[in-house]
């Protein structure tokens, strides 16, 4: 009998272990609640003159019943069916408008009383703005005047938001392109009751389609017919008195785009056949150049289906692409050809090549403007003889900075910097830009000179600065840096070189970041121009510093420590530590050990840290470097597992050294990748207490053609995605881990199932584990509920297995 209640107690103990919790939404404790139930402050839209900020604000969180509306997840999409708007938009409720220098902002006029903005445009000279507002039944466009703080709407709810803003001005800024709900839509099909009339086939014919493992992809024809009908628009003229004219018929329009001077505009729509691999951005696309009264000039590219490319993140199709305006030029397009196929494997001088073409742009007439070494990323104009180009490469992290001449292409393009792209310290900077006569943005030019302005990373610490730079010689002479030791200073925008008046965002550990105006030409004279305070007021008495320590292998790591209040040095009372973190790959160890942690940054909790845990006695390591690193033919990935457990011993062993920590006591978080870095170093070490692991991918074969940074596929290094996968690891997991996934999580390769089979393998090997699955929540959590709830589930679990651990286990 002694034999059999045993067996019960076994069974019943078991059963236990194993079944669902049945738990409704919770809260965190006072100490979190009173640092996450805040008023976010307004986000600031300023104007380049600097003559106006419109104040536009936003509900800190959404709801768990704005998750729960109607959603359509179709090729890439996310579309509320109903409203005709991203279901994942953010939207904003509230808009003030204020002089620069002015005293108090204006509550904008004529708005319902509970819009939902998004999707906001300035016009062209930028007195007005326009922007979207979602209604019960679809989506609105209103106008702002932003002199009278007055706004007012111009259509009915029947805008199709589905493919991005619908919203281009028109050069004279008195009329809009919108794009309009399509006048041949058809009713969509409900797939949740349509009977099947089929399977769903899909063929291989023996080409090579390695892509990486898309969601929210077609499943099937009535999901094609239903993205068709969401993706069609008609694009209509819209004056500012509400007055409406048909500019072109229904189609599935994608992107619309003006020409500098406004007598051309660009639009550019969908084709079919559609994918079942691939989302609607590889869908063929055809380009056509209009009249700005609707007659058409050209097709000036025809993008086929693209299912298949050459292997390698620095891959690219043939064809044009990049296809865009000149902004120097009135109605001039620009755009680029790869030299090697779009196959990084191919040996050249040059991979790309950037074209001028003017109106009417018959096929044939473009001419050459510059080639790039690397694969062509970007080009800044000046005037008729200068321009910037960029490019990059992947594989060596480098990147090159080019001027030319778009006037003469017998000029050879001059490489102005050469550079490892990881290497901050090095970093020159970003171009200054100004506005031209077509207001774009162009390079701000003194004759031969340009200017630079950089974040000023060094081994000392943060000092942004303004370069003046001779484009013929390189050779520059600083204008301004930033001297504060005790603050964060970021340079936003040059309002007026000549006056020396810098747009500056000031911060501290417990100063909210507020704007000011710099006068660069009188040293440290700033005027306020905003006064936002600190919602987080209970972080005032939390000290914050940068620490920095060695790798065992001498490579120079850094993170941010929380120390909690009150808490006393002299005494080293040893506590328990969180470690916050997040893997990144380098090609070299000099770039890897840069410090960019500015211990003057704004203390901004929030969900996706460890922060809030400062307040419960925790010492908390954040964004700890971990830095995975791979020179010359050997790939960072090769020894990953080694240096994931290095970095995590260093971090500990630097707060250790200080002796303020227990180590018994510590616990590792991190979330997406972070967490593929949780569940490895709980598998590999013993370094760590306890793991909170957040919507990660833990099997690598099921994203057999790369992940990450790792471009190889499965087939070609089978051992690398077996010995970095955690679930294939699961067995050596002795250390508790809490994971947390969102149901809908559209992320490449971390989609649920991720986490549900990794919980399954760990369950069935005996570990202790819970898992956690946020309903409508994808790769990042937005409602409140949820946050809340993730909050409450990480405190419950740090406090029981990380800081009662010798007295719980």
């Amino acid at each position: 009998m002694k034999h059999i209640w045993i067996g019960v107690i076994a069974l019943l103990t078991l059963i236990k272990g194993y079944s669902q919790e049945k738990l409704t939404y919770q809260q965190p404790p006072e100490e979190i609640m009173k640092l996450v139930d805040y008023d976010r402050p307004p986000t600031v839209l300023m104007d380049d003159e600097a003559k106006y900020m419109v104040l536009i604000n936003r509900d800190t969180y959404k709801s768990i019943e704005d998750l729960s509306e109607k959603e359509m997840r179709l090729a890439g999409l996310r579309i509320n069916p109903k409203t005709n708007i991203g279901s994942r938009t953010t939207f904003y409720n509230k808009v003030m408008v204020q002089k620069v220098g002015g005293n108090e902002p204006k509550t904008v006029t004529g708005l319902p009383a509970k819009p939902k903005l998004a999707n906001i445009a300035w016009s062209p000279d930028q007195s007005m703005i326009a922007m979207t507002n979602t209604v019960e039944n679809g989506t609105e466009v209103w106008v702002l005047d932003i002199k009278k703080a007055a706004a007012r709407k111009i259509t009915d709810a029947t805008v199709n938001a589905n493919m991005g803003n619908p919203i281009s001005w028109f050069k004279d800024g008195k009329s809009l392109l919108v794009k309009m709900l399509g006048n041949n839509r058809k009713p969509l099909i409900d797939t949740s009751e349509k009977v099947p009339t089929g399977p769903t086939i899909s063929t291989s014919d023996g080409s090579k389609a390695q892509n990486r493992t898309y969601q929210d992809l077609l499943k099937n024809p009535n999901d094609e017919h239903n993205f068709e009908q969401l993706a069609l628009s008609k694009i209509v003229q819209v004056n500012l008195d509400g007055t409406q004219k048909d500019f072109l018929p229904d189609a599935m329009y994608r992107g619309i785009s003006f020409s500098p001077d406004g007598s051309h505009v660009m639009v550019t729509k969908l084709q079919k056949p559609f994918s079942y691999i691939v989302t609607y951005g590889r869908f063929p696309q055809v380009s056509h150049v209009y009249t700005n009264n609707g007659n058409m000039v050209a097709k000036v590219n025809d993008v086929p289906l693209i299912e298949e490319m050459p292997k390698g993140f620095m891959a690219t199709r043939t064809g044009k692409r990049s296809l865009g305006w000149r902004a120097d030029r009135p109605h001039t397009l620009h755009y680029v050809t790869a030299l090697d196929g779009g196959d990084p494997a191919v040996e050249v001088s040059h991979r790309d090549v950037l074209y001028s073409w003017e109106a009417p742009f018959k096929e044939g007439t473009a001419s050459e403007m510059m080639r790039s070494i690397n694969r062509f990323a970007g080009v800044q104009y000046g005037d008729k003889n200068t321009a910037i180009a960029y490019d990059r490469w992947w594989n060596t992290r480098n990147r090159k900075v080019y001027k030319f001449n778009p006037s003469d292409k017998n000029q050879d393009a001059q490489v102005l910097f050469d550079l490892n792209y990881q290497d901050v310290y090095a970093d020159p900077g970003r171009f200054v830009t100004t506005r031209n006569q077509y207001n774009r943005s162009v390079l701000l030019l003194d004759k031969n000179q340009a200017y630079l302005m950089g974040a000023g990373y060094t081994p000392e610490g943060q000092f942004p600065f303004i370069d003046k730079i001779n484009l013929n010689s390189s050779k520059k002479q600083r204008l301004y840096q930033s001297k504060y030791t005790d603050k964060k200073e970021s340079l936003l925008d040059v309002v007026d070189m000549k006056a020396g008046k810098v747009l500056v965002r000031i911060e501290s550990a417990t100063d909210f970041p507020n704007y000011y105006m710099r006068d660069i030409t009188k040293g440290n004279d700033v005027t306020q121009l905003t006064y936002f305070e600190n919602p987080f007021e209970g972080l005032q008495n939390v000290e914050k510093e940068v620490i920095t320590y060695k790798r065992d292998d001498g490579l120079e790591l850094s993170a941010t420590m929380y120390l909690p209040p009150g808490y006393d040095k002299s005494k080293k009372e040893k506590l328990p530590m969180l470690v916050w973190a997040y893997p990144r790959e380098y090609k070299d160890k000099a770039s890897a050990s840069r410090n960019t942690q500015n211990p003057n940054e704004f203390t901004y909790p929030y969900y996706g840290s460890f922060v809030y845990w400062v307040m419960k006695g925790y010492i908390v390591l954040d964004d700890a470097a971990f830095p995975i690193v791979g020179e010359g033919d050997e790939e960072p990935n090769d020894t990953f597992i080694k240096q994931l457990v290095a970095n995590g011993k260093a971090a500990i062993d630097a707060v250790d050294k200080l002796g303020y920590v227990d180590r018994n006591r510590v616990g590792v978080g991190g979330h997406s990748y972070g967490a593929f870095m949780t569940a490895n170093l709980l598998a590999h070490s013993d370094l760590f207490a306890a793991g909170i692991a957040r919507s990660g991918a833990y099997n690598r074969t099921l994203t057999p053609f790369g992940f990450q940074s790792e471009e190889r596929s499965y087939w070609e290094a089978p051992e690398i995605y077996n010995t970095m996968s955690p679930f294939m690891n699961a067995e050596k997991v002795d250390e508790p881990i809490l994971l947390i996934h969102g149901q809908a999580d559209n992320n490449s390769g971390t989609y649920p199932l991720q986490s549900e089979r990794y919980f399954n393998a760990l369950k069935g090997l005996g570990a202790q584990a819970r898992l956690v699955m946020l309903p409508k929540e994808s790769h990042g959590y937005v409602a409140k509920e949820s946050i809340l709830h993730v909050l409450w589930e990480q405190d419950q679990w740090l406090e029981k297995h990380v800081k009662n651990k010798n007295t719980a286990e």
